[in-house]
């Protein structure tokens, strides 16, 4: 089973407009609501792969309930630690060819309430074939916090895959044990290594040889439209895709690590792994709704997207 870490779970709120007009009113016809955060988005799509998931983290309030409740309709289990205060709501919207988001920061968490769900979190391992953690940490918790999550993991002999960014990845990256993947974007990489890393195969080769990234087994460098680059052991791989149609971009990176995780977790060839994590991602930006994915398209475009070894 792959278990999901969302910590900071919001409900994403979708308002389309044809034009946004400020300081004035905006009436929206339709609007999404989804139960959301990157972890929940990952989750969303293992399911549909019908692989094995639980969904966790922590939750609160009548969001928090909404979120459960949203889960539950859609037959994903989840198992969240739930706390008093209010999860919280993400908006965006959508006009002109835009997308302006509205991010509510969510609940600040104590010491206690931390150390509450890492004793949930180490219960959980139990069942666990492969650990996921996505997404910004919750304010109150210790930078170090997703590295105490992989150490628990790591005695207990399971695999995480960490896609977060700023200070919560790199206090992972500085440690002596390092999770089993990541998934950084070139910007991700530029902030981590203080200095730019451009889209090239030699900038590339060079960035990920950096010391900060020894011991990490796959590192998949997403490029967008242009596929990614892929350091796994001591190989190198690009990874390039058809153009497509892209519906909605957003949540295409958690569909990625989805795809990953399931590929990982059944012990696939590398060009599987990276092969059904782009193709899960594609998947993902031609649909409307955040986190979702047609698996009858999959196969089709599967075999469209092309692995190569670099020397």
């Amino acid at each position: 089973m792959i278990v999901a870490v969302t910590m900071n779970p919001s409900v994403d709120i979708s308002y389309p407009l044809g034009r946004f007009k400020l300081d004035d009113v905006n009436r929206v016809e339709t609007v999404r609501k989804t139960a959301g955060g990157k972890g929940l988005n990952v989750a969303r799509v293992i399911a549909q792969m019908e692989e094995a998931v639980l969904a966790t983290g922590v939750l609160g309030g009548t969001i928090g309930d909404y979120i459960v409740q949203e889960l539950n309709k859609s037959t994903i289990p989840n198992d969240f630690l739930k706390i008093e205060k209010e999860s919280r709501n993400c908006i965006a919207i959508l006009h002109e060819g835009m997308q302006t988001e509205i991010l509510e920061s969510g609940p600040t968490l104590s010491k206690e309430e931390g150390t509450a769900f890492l004793g949930k979190f180490e219960g959980i391992l139990a069942n666990a074939s492969l650990v996921t953690i996505s997404g910004s940490l919750p304010k109150g918790l210790s930078t170090d916090f997703y590295y105490q999550m992989l150490e628990i993991s790591r005695k207990k002999g399971i695999r995480v895959l960490v896609d977060s960014s700023g200070e919560s990845l790199k206090q992972v990256l500085l440690q002596k044990e390092k999770p089993f993947a990541i998934k950084p974007n070139t910007a991700e990489l530029s902030q981590l290594l203080g200095m730019e890393v451009r889209a090239g195969i030699i900038d590339l080769k060079q960035a990920l040889h950096h010391g900060l990234f020894t011991g990490i087994e796959w590192i998949i460098v997403s490029m967008g439209s242009e596929g990614a680059f892929v350091r796994q052991g001591e190989d190198y791989y690009r990874v390039r895709i058809p153009k497509i149609e892209v519906v909605n971009p957003v949540g295409s990176g958690d569909a990625t690590v989805a795809g990953l995780a399931v590929a990982l977790n059944r012990n696939q060839t590398v060009e599987t792994v990276l092969k059904a994590a782009m193709t899960t991602g594609m998947l993902n930006t031609m649909e409307a709704g955040t986190g979702f994915i047609n698996m009858n398209k999959f196969k089709r475009y599967f075999n469209e997207v092309k692995v190569e070894k670099i020397d």
